[in-house]
């Protein structure tokens, strides 16, 4: 069964409402907001450059670290039931419905992303892995070229 597409428009619109929604009281700490809409901020960034694979690989990224840092802000500042009001308790809702929604989010981002030719395994650095090594040249053993002709070999006629 092959999933409909999405666009990342729709996903970056969705979470930012959520996020939102989650911040609308001072329950999270300002690294909870800041977390979220920085890496809305590139899913932006990939909108715009739309054959971009850092912007995208970046996105999903962020997305994946957000999945961290939002269960460790849910999990730690979640207040006790003497301090639940209706807000906090729609503020936290919502945060929750948008880390529940981030491994989906995740994977459509990563469709995207093969989309856009970026490969199966991911570019950490400047070596891949399961890059092909044999067509590896090290410069330190590169033939130095000479600096001045050699006068034993003719010149090649210019025409």
């Amino acid at each position: 069964m092959e999933l409909p597409a999405v666009s990342l428009k729709a996903i970056i619109l969705v979470h930012w409402l959520l996020t939102v929604w989650g911040c609308m009281n001072d329950l999270f700490p300002a690294s909870y907001a800041w977390g979220n809409f920085s890496i809305l901020a590139v899913g932006i960034w990939a909108v715009v450059q739309r054959d971009s694979l850092d912007a995208i690989m970046m996105f999903l990224t962020g997305l994946l670290l957000t999945v961290l840092t939002d269960i460790i802000h849910i999990s730690v500042f979640y207040p006790s039931n003497d301090y639940l009001t209706d807000v906090k308790r729609f503020s936290i809702g919502m945060a929750i419905f948008s880390l529940l929604l981030k491994p989906a989010s995740c994977y459509f981002v990563y469709q995207m992303y093969r989309e856009r030719g970026g490969e199966y395994t991911f570019n950490i650095g400047l070596i891949r892995a399961g890059q092909d090594r044999s067509t590896y040249e090290p410069i330190d053993q590169q033939d130095a070229s000479p600096q001045w002709p050699d006068p034993s070999k003719a010149a090649p006629h210019p025409y």
